[in-house]
């Protein structure tokens, strides 16, 4: 999650690095871009946090068959497909923003 934390904290930075724990990045001039590693730090642990609930969320909504179930309410006349998305919105809540 760094690397995506110093692309969104710095968007000219398109070139970035790690080694032996040290964060460099560049722009496209190769001119060196001053991180501030706390924010940098910051903005990784509240990327984790979105990451943690969205790739469970995003797997429970791959797995229905969304279509079939907005048709089959549709027909029927019931609420499965609303029931099981506030299901998995339930089971996988947005962090507080």
């Amino acid at each position: 999650m760094i690397f995506e934390a110093i692309k969104k904290l710095y968007p000219t930075a398109i070139y970035s690095k790690e080694r032996d724990g040290v964060y460099t990045a560049q722009d496209e001039n190769y001119d060196d871009v001053t991180l501030d590693m706390v924010a940098v730090e910051a903005k990784a642990a509240e990327l984790q946090v979105i990451a943690d609930y969205q790739e469970p969320r995003k797997k429970a909504y791959d797995a229905l068959n969304q279509l079939e179930l907005i048709s089959d309410d549709a027909i029927n006349g019931t609420t499965t497909h609303a029931d099981a998305i506030l299901a998995i919105k339930a089971e996988f809540p947005k962090p507080n923003e």
